[in-house]
């Protein structure tokens, strides 16, 4: 068994900054700091934009077509879920690869319908006067909807990810810690991306969410 760098900084840091973030979001929307609130949204809109951009510009293991297993995969692994096995997964295995799209589908359209609502810190967003009431006050249920169901999304993962550590002895989170997973020897270390490439995604996802905010 060896060492092998499977996660990149950009994925890993991602990860974190986005745990941090919605927790953010959960904590200035309960103490009604909404002006933090709108600020938390802009900084996960722009990383969500970042994610979706280096999964497909990204190394190997953070790009979609890398670990978006068929649904069928999906099903199969989690018929084993329960059983106790080392991992040997070179990156998301086919169930958790499912659950990355579905937070990203569930942050995206929860920072997207946010920054409809709250951009100007006033319940009406810069787009709120050129759209039909009833379309407005959908979107703003719509806003409500996503954040409890991103929430419970949440959560799930959470408990899926103690499930594989208690019941399959499997360390997820470790590897998104450190990027390193303990692999056999004649495993080959997934191609992975430096840096730049990286920062110029995300200062492109900084610009397009700014000029979102301000320009629409």
């Amino acid at each position: 068994m060896r060492k092998v760098v499977i996660w990149d900084a950009p994925t890993r840091l991602f990860h974190w900054l986005t745990v941090i973030l919605v927790a953010a979001a959960y904590a200035t929307w309960r103490f009604d700091w909404m002006d933090w609130h709108v600020g938390v949204g802009d900084a996960l809109l722009a990383l969500v934009v970042f994610r979706l951009v280096w999964g497909v510009l990204g190394g190997k293991t953070a790009r979609f077509a890398g670990f978006v297993a068929s649904p069928r995969a999906a099903f199969t692994h989690l018929m084993h879920m329960f059983r106790r096995e080392p991992d040997r997964e070179i990156g998301h295995n086919p169930a958790g690869g499912w659950m990355v799209l579905v937070l990203l589908a569930l942050l995206l359209g929860e920072t997207l319908s946010g920054l409809y609502i709250n951009n100007d810190i006033a319940d009406e967003g810069p787009l709120t006067h050129v759209v039909p009431a009833p379309i407005s006050n959908l979107i703003d249920t719509l806003h409500t909807v996503l954040w409890w169901t991103l929430l419970a999304a949440v959560t799930l993962h959470a408990l899926a990810v103690a499930v594989y550590w208690t019941a399959k002895g499997q360390n997820l989170v470790l590897p998104m810690v450190t990027g390193r997973k303990t692999l056999p020897p004649e495993t080959r270390a997934p191609a992975l991306v430096g840096p730049l490439r990286a920062l110029l995604v995300l200062g492109g996802s900084v610009l397009a969410v700014t000029a979102l905010i301000n320009f629409l």
